[in-house]
């Protein structure tokens, strides 16, 4: 029987593949890439080459690739006990294959002497790029190191793999493993009409009566923006802050603890080895930032600007919770409910009122003509592809000249067994080679609320805002002219600036002229009138302090773990996170909150070391959008340079570079500040 896993003749075999599959596929693929690089390095007289070299590596790596983004994909999306297990066996045998590549001396030498011969000169710019970040990067591998050392080396990667998806799986099973179902619909005041229904097709879905809530973050946040019963949101928050921890009422059961401080230590173990004082050193030796004193005064100089205005905020809130909602004593359970009161009070407006005006499909349509108009680019719906639940869809994307540039994958909605958040992942990767293209084709995945029975799905600004984010991320791997996939996309863009043209993407959330193509009343066809864009415009900014020194706590929280971080059995997690909040937080959260044990973003995601990269970026993308501000948003010359210079680009050039050539000039901080409502 053939393994789909195993045939690259199109797009993944979602509604064949199975868990069995796994294993074969990813073994065979490692055996065979194995012996093909011995083979390709066994004559010790061979004159290395691009093509006699670099290109069979390329595409060595990229069978790999598309063999393994399914499964990663689906252990994401459709997790379950048997895709689980298969997932996991293949991580180490991944993580040593890597490894064993990462410190192969003889293809270490191979590569510098094509960097040392006088080809070099005639290579593009992004092979000469591929060179040095594969050299950079045997360096990063620990190709310097002894025998003992290598080995120590390869042992710690592969123990980090485990405790990575272990702590993955912990929140995920936390998530899954807390509901509450009411029954008395008098528990439920203060929720909107969408949210119970919601919870009402859940319960049915379940077989049971009454209502169900749970920790999917749709849900969730029903429940703490809305509910007017203090001990529910109490309950929720209590449930939802302690996930996968030692507390709350699944206390221990998923315990990410362990797994933190292992992980950490590990971590700076692995930068040791290789001679950086910390991991946070050792992160930014791919990233834009030069030093880690850099990133920390980036982020301190952000909360002293920020902070002010933060402080203003909560007095505010607690101000008004005691005069309006009868709050003396503020929670942490009640912040989003009072700021919902507020936003109320002070704007007339809130979320539910804006749903209507967000139907999905409007919505999504509304996307698509925005970027047809800033790129000159078509996307249209493809029927008859794979995929792996009823719910996702496919679509494609041709410019002006009618050729394919991509194709993606839209999987909007929460469910049990996916993962929680939003993100946009690689499928498969542009390239080309002797005439042959290979289409770009990306998964965008979001947890946004799921449709009710036959009534359309509206969707929240915020998710609306988390769409384009995605889209964002989208484009740059879709868009991209780079023939090579080493710096194709995203791929060799410093993470510092990944986030760029995602960021970018959610300014035409809040301009009128774009709106104008997204929001249209579900029933009536009604463009957003012009008195409740006023009243978004000005509530734009609502809480904006106490938004941005949130986003700074994580940011510092995550440096400083990985600057400071000692491998002395001493628990450091928690500690740190409590001295970063002392530091810039305007309310601390109750002792027994666990936010950490759910940050999946730098324990078992890309960000370790790097999340400040949100707001890094953030700089650059509020500084980009200001030249559309400039010029009209949907200004075509505008795009066109935009889309040259930063989407089609890939990680062939330095971020900073191709911003200056943009811009056609360094970044500055004052667009952000701006943008978010914080004076100067």
């Amino acid at each position: 029987m053939t393994n789909p896993l195993l045939d690259f003749s199109g797009l993944p075999r979602f509604g064949q593949i199975e868990a069995t599959h796994v294993i074969p596929a990813i073994e065979h693929l490692l055996s065979e890439n194995r012996q093909q690089l011995i083979d390709l390095l066994a004559d010790s007289s061979t004159v290395f080459t691009w093509d006699n070299l670099l290109q069979v590596i390329q595409e060595m790596d990229d069978r790999l690739n598309r063999a393994w983004s399914p499964v990663s994909h689906l252990n994401s999306v459709k997790n379950s006990d048997e895709l689980r297990a298969a997932y996991e066996h293949c991580l180490p045998l991944l993580s040593d294959y890597h490894t064993e590549i990462g410190q192969n001396n003889r293809l270490y030498q191979a590569i510098k002497s094509i960097i040392d011969s006088d080809q070099y000169d005639n290579l593009s710019p992004a092979q000469k790029k591929i060179l040095q970040n594969k050299q950079r990067d045997f360096h990063l591998s620990g190709i310097d190191l002894d025998d003992h050392k290598k080995n120590k080396f390869k042992q710690i990667r592969q123990q980090l793999s485990k405790l990575k998806s272990s702590y993955e799986n912990n929140v995920l099973d936390a998530t899954n493993g807390w509901d509450k179902r009411i029954t008395h619909k008098s528990q439920l005041s203060g929720l909107p009409e969408s949210a119970l229904a919601m919870a009402k097709q859940t319960a049915e879905l379940e077989s049971v009566e009454g209502w169900v809530f749970n920790l999917q973050f749709p849900s969730y946040f029903a429940i703490m923006t809305h509910a007017d019963q203090r001990e529910l949101r109490e309950e929720f928050y209590t449930a939802y802050c302690t996930r996968a921890s030692d507390q709350g009422p699944n206390a221990g059961q998923w315990d990410n603890t362990d797994n933190m401080e292992r992980i950490m230590a590990l971590r700076q173990k692995l930068a040791q080895l290789l001679d950086f004082n910390s991991y946070a050193e050792y992160s930014l030796a791919t990233k834009m930032a030069d030093s880690t004193n850099e990133v920390i005064e980036f982020l301190q100089q952000l909360a002293e600007k920020s902070k002010a205005v933060a402080l203003q905020d909560i007095a505010a809130l607690k101000a008004f919770a005691a005069k309006h909602l009868g709050i003396d004593d503020i929670q942490a359970w009640d912040l989003n409910y009072a700021a919902e009161k507020l936003r109320q009070h002070q704007y007339d407006l809130s979320q539910e009122a804006l749903k209507p005006y967000f139907p999905e499909n409007q919505v999504i349509n509304g996307l698509f003509a925005i970027v047809k108009r800033l790129y000159g680019i078509e996307i249209t719906a493809v029927s008859g592809v794979e995929t792996w639940h009823p719910d996702v869809r496919f679509y494609e994307i041709k410019d002006a000249r009618g050729l394919l540039r991509g194709q993606f994958y839209l999987d909007l909605y929460a469910r049990p067994h996916k993962r929680g958040g939003a993100w946009m992942d690689e499928c498969i990767v542009r390239y080309a080679h002797q005439g042959m293209v290979q289409i770009p084709v990306a998964y965008l995945t979001c947890n946004l609320t799921p449709p009710i029975g036959d009534e359309p799905t509206l969707f929240t600004h915020d998710e609306v805002n988390t769409l384009f984010h995605e889209f964002g991320h989208g484009l740059h791997h879709m868009l991209t002219q780079v023939d090579y996939a080493a710096v194709s996309g995203i791929n060799g863009v410093p993470w510092d600036a990944v986030e760029l043209p995602s960021q970018f993407m959610e300014n035409w959330c809040w301009e009128k002229e774009s709106l104008n193509l997204i929001a249209r009343h579900y029933q009536t066809g009604e463009a957003l009138p012009d008195e409740i864009f006023a009243k978004m415009t000005a509530a734009k900014n609502f809480q904006s302090g106490l938004q941005m020194l949130r986003q700074l706590e994580f940011a510092l929280f995550d440096f400083k773990l990985h600057i400071h971080y000692q491998c002395n059995d001493q628990p450091q997690v928690q500690k740190t996170l409590d001295e970063t909040r002392q530091q810039i937080s305007v309310f601390l959260p109750p002792e027994f909150n666990r936010f950490q044990h759910g940050f999946s973003h730098i324990f078992s995601g890309g960000y370790a070391a790097g999340y400040y990269s949100y707001k890094w970026a953030e700089v650059l993308s509020a500084d980009a959008f200001s030249l559309f501000e400039e010029n009209g948003i949907f200004d075509q010359k505008t795009g066109e340079q935009f889309l040259h210079t930063i989407l089609e680009m890939g990680g062939v050039e330095e971020p900073m570079d191709l911003f200056q050539r943009f811009r056609g000039r360094k970044p500055n901080i004052d667009a952000l500040l701006r943008h978010s409502g914080i004076t100067l």
